[in-house]
């Protein structure tokens, strides 16, 4: 499906267009109405902020996961005195505000292919780390949203979680090109070759 000139961002844009969205409101209520039928499957990532049950005397009880440690399935802290702990799993809580996530919408992936991979091949790990919560109702399969408002989504979340999914839509070239233009680079000529020039008019690549 890789189509020529097609950026990242443009990709993932295409992508999220074959999503499913349903309002806020409409999930919140469903959830209300049957509580049981719900499981959220979001797993900590690094970043979230969690509550830690047993710290070093006079030490807060809260901070930011630093990293995870997948072989001996432990979480580095960093509390807010900035010493660290490595916790397990059942050491600490999220401290995530409310049930759902904060932005007004919610979403279900548009292709099989896409649920397979979230179920099946590590998607719940991957899509917490992008920034998005998951949730799974019993009947109606899985939801996700994202906990956050006033920046860009594609930029932050959406793009990662395209590049995290494997998919390869877009055209590196032009993938590429736009990168360097987000760097500040211009393009220019030295001799026959074209090049990517920084703000001193120095050569920082032959476009190849």
């Amino acid at each position: 499906m890789r189509r020529q000139g097609m950026t990242v961002r443009e990709a993932t844009e295409e992508w999220v267009r074959e999503m499913n969205a349903f309002p806020y409101d409409m999930i919140d209520r469903l959830m209300a109405d049957a509580p049981d039928e719900w499981t959220e499957l979001t797993v900590p990532a690094t970043g979230d902020r969690v509550y830690v049950y047993d710290v070093p005397e006079g030490s807060p009880n809260y901070g930011n996961i630093q990293s995870y440690d997948e072989e001996s399935d432990l979480y580095c802290v960093e509390l807010d005195d900035e010493k660290l702990v490595s916790v397990s799993r059942d050491d600490f809580e999220d401290t995530r505000d409310g049930r759902l996530p904060m932005w007004g919408w919610l979403w279900q992936f548009g292709d099989s292919a896409d649920d397979y991979w979230l179920e099946e091949l590590g998607g719940i790990k991957l899509m917490s780390e992008c920034g998005f919560r998951i949730y799974e109702h019993e009947e109606w399969g899985y939801f996700f949203g994202i906990d956050g408002a006033g920046y860009d989504f594609y930029e932050a979340h959406w793009e990662p979680l395209y590049r995290s999914r494997g998919l390869q839509w877009h055209d590196p070239e032009a993938e590429h090109e736009r990168q360097m233009f987000r760097k500040g680079y211009t393009k220019g000529r030295l001799g026959n070759d074209q090049v990517w020039l920084d703000s001193e008019n120095q050569v920082v690549e032959v476009v190849r």
